[in-house]
């Protein structure tokens, strides 16, 4: 299944304990169909002393959250995702509200 939401996105949550917040995608996992979102799903981590951190305390951690769960945010509003290929082959991804262009997903084809 195509994924409709990439690295860099602005993105909505529609669901779970954070909905109505938005924020940035700052990771995807394709393989678990998950994404971490900046400032969205912020959990308390307890980290004992490591020679890296030998002060050890409590981190606040961003926790990824199912793919399902973000929408795009076009314009201030969030929107379902379409993707169309172009006439020189290029596939897009493109909002379902206003038509907006959210970027390029496959360059175009080498004609025969």
């Amino acid at each position: 299944m195509p994924k409709h939401v990439r690295k860099g996105d602005l993105v909505y949550v529609t669901s779970g304990n954070d909905r109505g917040m938005t924020g940035k995608v700052v990771q995807v996992i394709p393989e678990d169909d998950r994404v971490v979102v900046q400032g969205v799903n912020v959990k308390k981590r307890h980290q004992k002393p490591t020679q890296l951190n030998p002060q050890g305390g409590i981190i606040e951690k961003e926790l990824p959250i199912h793919i399902s769960n973000v929408s795009p945010v076009v314009d201030g509003k969030p929107t379902r995702v379409r993707f169309e290929v172009r006439k020189d082959g290029s596939k897009v991804r493109v909002a379902a509200r206003g038509g907006k262009e959210l970027g390029v997903v496959r360059g175009p084809r080498k004609g025969k």
